[in-house]
């Protein structure tokens, strides 16, 4: 009986060891920035994450705004210290989450800029309706708000004519 114990007690254990490796929170260093919407994190123990931040979707890189995008998110947190808050992974093995660093006219503030929020207020990208039931209803609420607010004033992608969600655009060039 004790050996049958041991044993489910060790998968069990086991599952939730690996599940949380595949789940969990990030802090690191940005490494790299491949686009508006991706970054590569580096953590305390040499690990190297590619991070997708949730709730926006950027231009791509051969579609308007592209590298704007991606210049835009680097300067928020190329070479700096972000926390990511985050429980799953995607179909590509790429951590979701929201990225967190600190904002660079306050010192002494910590991790408490929101980055995918921060893009989608600058104009630099979408909110990704399509999976806004997998955000918090308040994320919801603030992100839809922040690319309204970029829309009314025309700012980055909005002051395209007409610009065309990436989606939209990947399917175009198919």
């Amino acid at each position: 009986m004790g050996s049958i114990f041991n044993t489910v007690a060790t998968t069990f254990g086991l599952i939730l060891f690996f599940i949380s490796i595949a789940q969990a929170d990030i802090t690191g260093v940005v490494v790299s920035v491949t686009d508006g919407d991706t970054i590569k994190v580096l953590d305390g123990n040499s690990n190297q994450h590619k991070v997708r931040p949730t709730g926006i979707d950027a231009p791509e890189r051969g579609q308007p705004f592209g590298q704007a995008s991606k210049k835009y998110l680097t300067a928020l947190v190329s070479g700096k210290e972000v926390f990511v808050e985050s429980n799953k992974n995607d179909r590509y093995g790429r951590v979701l989450g929201k990225v967190w660093v600190q904002p660079s006219d306050c010192p002494k503030c910590g991790k408490t800029l929101d980055v995918n929020h921060t893009q989608l207020l600058a104009g630099m990208a979408w909110w990704y309706r399509y999976y806004a039931k997998q955000q918090s209803p308040e994320d919801r609420g603030r992100y839809e708000s922040a690319e309204d607010e970029a829309k009314a004033r025309g700012w980055g992608l909005w002051s395209e004519a007409r610009p065309i969600n990436p989606y939209d655009w990947l399917k175009g060039r198919r």
